[in-house]
């Protein structure tokens, strides 16, 4: 589809552009005191662009001259974007590490970054999924360090400076190799291209696979190119962690997913036959010792940590190696279980997130300590956050619980040689319980009992029952969830 036409199916994006350029005029607006409410702004932007993809038409092509996809498949991620950015803007004005700070530019800033990660689960040009990863990542940066006068702050953004520049330009050079290879960009382009190489053009492209997925697996805190999330979720605002630690990581699964599958496949049986064409290497083994070692890195290195916050960073990593565990297969039953289990994380890992937020708010600390007997003081942030903690186990019935259970089955479905690669993923979970059970025996089984109780804010406390809600149900009446994620990839299989 040209330009001019293309432009009937790009409101959503446009109503972020717009909401951004509303937002920095009425932060001019806004005093120092006031400049909060440019969150307001920013959250009906958010809603309309969800409006805006929920009555556009359910159809499958590619927009602006096959640099953009308009299918099903992107629709869902960017729901699940935009709905991990409400909760995080909603927390936001609560959050005390923000209260010493303008906080104009932040929304804003979140708002121009949900935009380029729309653009990242549709591009199909490499301008354009370099671009919108670029546009991700700046963002990003600024927001880790949006705590000046916090020293680990300004740590976190340094570190994610030094460590994006460097995957980004490793990235950058994979896709130039690529570009060499066959003389396009245009994704669908570059698969007819390479089908017509031969067996001289290997090397290259087991180059350009292997730069190019260190790019991507940057964004999702894949070992080992994580060095940047322990430290940066650390030091970045906890609003902002939370948010880092879900809808970027749910863009990044969504580009590694498009681009592999248009490039390196036929594009339509989704069979592990299939992976990356004939280069000579067993690219699913070798993504499936990827995700053991992402895993249980995260698993083992959360066990010593003293601080719930930077357990989490871990634990996400740990998140990031299970999702991976189904990407090797290539199978319509891997993808499915990949973005059912994005769905289900998203709710469990942005609760706990806000629990350590709320809890900052009343003792100044995130550390395991600042834990301690919080469960008689405060028993709703226990309860919910024990939903949190057994759903990011994956313990039934909870939402985390379904999650894996459609993950080691897509595995396991898979056939024999990957029996393993469930065993350990399997062998992790009990693993994880370790850490996840020390924040509840902190809350419950140490300190003192309080006679006065007391709860969080009420807007606070409202996003906690949102998120919690859905972290039980879905453990149990999960197939709304299931239909939508069965119904978005059918789609993306018939129009790739």
């Amino acid at each position: 589809m040209d330009n001019y036409q293309s432009l009937a199916y790009f409101w959503p994006e446009f109503i972020l552009v717009g909401t951004a350029i509303v937002a920095i005029l009425m932060d001019l607006h806004y005093q120092r005191a006031q400049s909060y409410k440019v969150g307001y702004w920013v959250l009906a932007g958010f809603l309309l662009a969800q409006i805006a993809i929920f009555v556009q038409p359910h159809e499958t092509l590619t927009l602006f001259l096959d640099s953009v996809a308009f299918d099903p498949f992107g629709r869902f991620f960017k729901t699940v974007i935009i709905l991990a950015t409400f909760f995080i803007l909603v927390v936001s004005p609560y959050s005390n590490e923000l209260k010493n700070y303008r906080t104009g530019e932040y929304y804003i800033l979140i708002a121009i970054m949900a935009f380029g990660m729309f653009l990242m689960v549709s591009a199909l040009d490499l301008i354009m999924v370099y671009l919108s990863i670029e546009v991700v990542s700046i963002t990003s940066f600024v927001l880790a360090g949006y705590l000046r006068k916090d020293k680990r702050s300004n740590e976190s953004a340094l570190k994610y400076v030094i460590y994006g520049a460097f995957s980004s330009g490793l990235m950058l050079f994979g896709l130039s190799i690529l570009f060499g290879l066959t003389g396009t960009t245009k994704l669908f382009e570059i698969r007819s291209a390479l089908g017509q190489l031969d067996s001289s053009a290997n090397y290259a492209l087991i180059l350009s696979a292997i730069l190019i997925l260190a790019g991507f697996g940057y964004k999702i805190s894949i070992v080992p190119f994580h060095f940047w999330t322990p430290d940066v979720y650390e030091g970045a605002p906890t609003t902002i962690t939370a948010y880092l630690s879900v809808a970027p990581k749910a863009a990044g699964f969504a580009i590694l997913i498009r681009f592999f599958h248009t490039v390196f496949t036929d594009g339509g049986a989704l069979s592990a036959a299939n992976w990356i064409g004939d280069t000579g290497l067993p690219w699913p083994q070798l993504l499936a010792v990827l995700s053991v070692v992402t895993m249980t890195l995260g698993n083992v290195v959360a066990l010593q940590q003293t601080s719930v916050k930077r357990m989490l960073a871990y634990s996400s990593i740990a998140h990031a190696g299970y999702m991976l565990m189904a990407l090797p297969l290539l199978s319509g039953e891997g993808l499915y279980a990949i973005m059912l289990y994005l769905v289900m994380y998203l709710f469990m890992n942005l609760g706990a997130f806000i629990v350590v937020i709320a809890v900052k708010n009343k003792t100044g600390e995130e550390s395991f300590e600042a834990f301690r007997g919080l469960g008689w003081e405060m028993p709703f942030l226990g309860m919910v956050m024990m939903v949190f903690m057994f759903s990011l186990t994956g313990l039934p019935p909870t939402a985390g619980f379904i999650g894996k259970f459609y993950l080691f089955a897509a595995v396991i479905k898979a056939g024999p040689q990957f029996y393993w690669l469930a065993i350990i993923g399997v062998l992790n979970s009990v693993v994880s319980l370790y850490y996840y059970l020390r924040v509840m025996k902190m809350m419950f089984l140490e300190g003192e009992h309080k006679d006065v109780l007391t709860t969080p804010a009420t807007m606070v406390t409202v996003v906690l029952i949102c998120l919690a809600i859905p972290a039980l149900v879905f453990g149990i009446f999960w197939s709304p969830v299931a239909d939508w994620v069965n119904q978005s990839l059918m789609f993306f299989t018939q129009g790739m």
